[in-house]
């Protein structure tokens, strides 16, 4: 059978072999995900997002735990930072879930940035693909440590929580560019540091300026700690209720269109510049290009329609 096919039939072993095919980027991959994508479509994916250092992990450990106790399979994908020296990675998020090793119920899957921006890997939306195919009822991201810009998460996920703690300097500067926009539910993580209250004042009140209209979601402030399991019911509960909330207004489908568009036009960039890349090295008509543009005889604009034109047989 195809490693797709084992996946259907619940084989951990086959599925963490195709998610090392799909973050290696092979050929080989692309055929299976195919067969799974039309059997697809039933987990529920929870992205949570925030700075370093705002524990997430251990938030994601805690949110592991409590679903499990509701009867709910999960997979867990969690990324962390690539060297832009070697390209390796410690994947520290292992090492925080570790006490799920054991549990047949529980999936963890930790990927590196490889140079990607944006809070996630490359391969994010299709390993999590495949850990619905294995049967996932929730499918947890968990992202790099972020920054104002880097939000996407948002592509992926069904619920985005936006985790914050206390004591990071001015918290409302950090996040108002971007996150502030992003989030489905705020936590406010570490709540038994000093100016844990502040934190959770400020950040509903930014909530309150940007208030939804009538009969669509409204943001709320959470407190938690994570490593005392604090606060976590309460959050799992919200988690859910956005959940409801998607699903009841028909929200979902507004979502799962944009979420669909943003995966497509992913796939079709990486394929058209693998395409672009190939014909320029046959030839040698890259270098020429590049020659082209050091001596000023060639600007990149028109090295750019020129290699688009040939692809396309456009003139």
């Amino acid at each position: 059978m195809s490693l797709a096919e084992q996946v259907l039939n619940g084989n951990i072993r086959a599925a963490a072999r195709l998610m090392r095919d799909i973050d290696d980027n092979r050929p080989q991959a692309v055929a299976d995900l195919k067969l799974l994508y039309p059997r697809t479509g039933n987990a529920y994916i929870l992205g949570i997002t925030g700075p370093p250092g705002a524990g997430k992990s251990t938030l994601v450990d805690q949110l592991t735990a409590s679903f499990r106790k509701k009867g709910n399979r999960v997979g867990v994908v969690a990324i962390d930072p690539t060297s832009p020296f070697t390209g390796g990675a410690i994947l520290g998020d292992r090492i925080r879930m570790n006490r799920h090793a054991t549990d047949e119920g529980v999936f963890i899957r930790s990927l590196a940035t490889r140079g990607a921006l944006g809070g996630l890997s490359r391969s994010t939306s299709d390993v999590a693909l495949v850990m619905d195919a294995l049967g996932m009822d929730i499918v947890i991201i968990e992202t790099v440590g972020v920054g104002q810009d880097e939000v996407d998460i948002v592509k992926a996920a069904h619920t985005t929580c936006v985790v914050m703690v206390p004591g990071l300097g001015d918290d409302i500067q950090a996040i108002k560019a971007g996150i502030l926009e992003i989030g489905d539910i705020f936590v406010v993580n570490k709540a038994d540091r000093e100016g844990a209250d502040r934190t959770a004042r400020e950040l509903a009140t930014m909530l309150e300026f940007r208030m939804a209209p009538e009969g669509l979601w409204n943001p709320h402030v959470l407190k938690t700690e994570a490593q005392r399991g604090t606060g976590i019911e309460e959050l799992v509960g919200e988690i859910l209720q956005h959940r409801e909330y998607l699903f009841s207004s028909e929200s979902i489908n507004d979502f799962l269109r944009e979420r669909n568009l943003r995966h497509f036009m992913d796939i079709l960039r990486d394929s058209l510049f693998k395409k672009a890349l190939a014909f320029m090295e046959t030839d040698g008509t890259l270098e020429r290009l590049l020659d082209g543009m050091a001596n000023h005889s060639v600007d990149p604009y028109s090295a750019a329609e020129k290699v688009l034109s040939a692809l396309t047989g456009e003139r």
